[in-house]
């Protein structure tokens, strides 16, 4: 094969959608993520007007992060112990449960039994928790099942990108969706939605075929060894480290997702209609940007980008905190987007490039600890920060902490810097 017909298969930027497997998962996928950011969506607008109390909305992010983190070292281990699919499975039937009770709650022979306020939001709460236990599983068995799916490691860039484009589609579309159903239906008949959308994510789960688990000769370990040798990789290798850390910290203070329902209500006035255009412009930026990155990969160069991309997060944030046009407002979230799907779509093939097979379920554990868990927790720091210091200090606040741990990665982590994902000049593990 000449260089050039090389090239053209490398490029190709359907190589992964042509695994029917694949296929299959990114199906599943786009109607598990339009569930649960429907059912973000609603959750957070209940609680809300419940409450009329930015707080409130923190501890939505709070009551689903501690659950998922409490469990995502063992959850790790389980994933490169048992077969990911059978994991994939009972968490997605128990946040299916979840999305029903959801709807039962908010159903008119539900809660109204109860006291309104914090009472009533109480029994709310708890559902998130259960939930946030399920999805500490989910988060590494999907991380580790993706590449299982694909034939050979030169599709899995592709595979990671459509993967990041996929769930930002869907991510614009599910708060379309809660947006409008919310707006004309109802809060019930919201949660009614998520939940018939995650049985169709269940049933495309269940069509996968299984895999057996990688596994290297002498790697069975015990529980608190199999942890400490995941933990050990991630902390040896300073690449990993410092992408895992670089988005932890820029999520965990850049983040203004949470407090979009005070922005929508008290600043925009946009009311639920104009909450569903918010919550979904990052996810329009990113699915554009990560389709561009489908056709034009991100090798070259790919660290001194991630390092940029988060800065501009950074900025975008601070510039939609002191917005008061919607518009305006929109195009920065818009923003914040593009530079998200860098920061995503680089971290995610790196951590997948540097880790061994049988490893996966542990190190993405600790990725689920570092960048899943860090939205919600960010959702409770903003909430908290708005309560201290006022929604539009807190949001500046933290787009300047984001600027600010890009500074100082920049200057700890030279291999970083100098990262290089071209396949002819593939970067060593540490």
């Amino acid at each position: 094969m000449s260089a050039a017909d090389s090239a053209s298969v490398r490029h190709d930027p359907y190589a992964a959608l042509r695994i029917p497997d694949f296929r299959r998962l990114i199906l599943a996928r786009v109607c598990f993520t339009v569930a649960t950011r429907v059912q973000g969506l609603v959750v957070s607008w209940q609680i809300f007007k419940l409450t009329g109390d930015p707080l409130a909305l923190g501890f939505i992010g709070l009551a689903e992060a501690l659950p998922s983190i409490g469990v995502s070292l063992y959850a790790g281990h389980l994933a490169d112990s048992v077969r990911r699919k059978n994991i994939i499975i009972v968490t997605v039937t128990v946040l299916l449960l979840c999305a029903v009770a959801l709807w039962a709650l908010a159903s008119p022979t539900g809660l109204p039994l109860l006291a309104r306020g914090s009472l009533y939001t109480l029994p709310l709460y708890i559902v998130i928790f259960v939930s946030g236990i399920a999805r500490g599983f989910l988060g590494p068995a999907l991380f580790s099942f993706m590449p299982q799916l694909l034939p050979d490691r030169e599709k899995l860039s592709n595979a990671i990108t459509w993967n990041s484009t996929t769930y930002q589609a869907s991510s614009v579309l599910g708060p379309a969706i809660g947006g409008y159903l919310v707006a004309q239906l109802g809060v019930a008949s919201s949660y009614a939605v998520a939940a018939v959308l995650l049985v169709l994510a269940l049933l495309q789960f269940m069509s996968i075929a299984s895999r057996p688990l990688p596994v290297r000769e002498g790697e069975k370990l015990g529980l608190q060894e199999s942890v400490l040798s995941g933990l050990k990789f991630i902390f040896s290798n300073q690449l990993v480290l410092a992408a895992l850390a670089l988005d932890m910290f820029a999520v965990l203070f850049g983040g203004a997702v949470a407090l979009l329902p005070v922005f929508a209500v008290d600043i925009l006035h946009v009311g639920a209609d104009g909450l569903g255009h918010l919550e979904a412009a990052p996810a329009v930026g990113s699915v554009l940007m990560a389709v561009l990155l489908t056709y034009f990969p991100l090798w070259r160069n790919a660290g001194r980008k991630l390092l940029w991309a988060v800065a501009g997060f950074g900025a975008a944030t601070i510039a939609f905190a002191l917005s008061t046009n919607f518009w305006l407002s929109l195009f920065l979230l818009f923003l914040t987007g593009v530079f998200d799907a860098v920061s995503v779509i680089v971290r995610s093939t790196l951590v997948h490039t540097f880790t061994p097979e049988y490893m996966k379920g542990r190190v993405s554990a600790v990725n689920n600890i570092f960048i899943g868990s860090s939205n919600e927790i960010g959702a409770f720091e903003s909430g908290a920060m708005a309560k201290l210091l006022r929604v539009v200090p807190s949001v500046v606040f933290g787009g300047l902490m984001t600027m600010l741990v890009v500074a100082i990665t920049s200057w700890k982590a030279d291999r970083l810097r100098v990262l290089d994902l071209t396949p002819e000049k593939p970067e060593p593990a540490v």
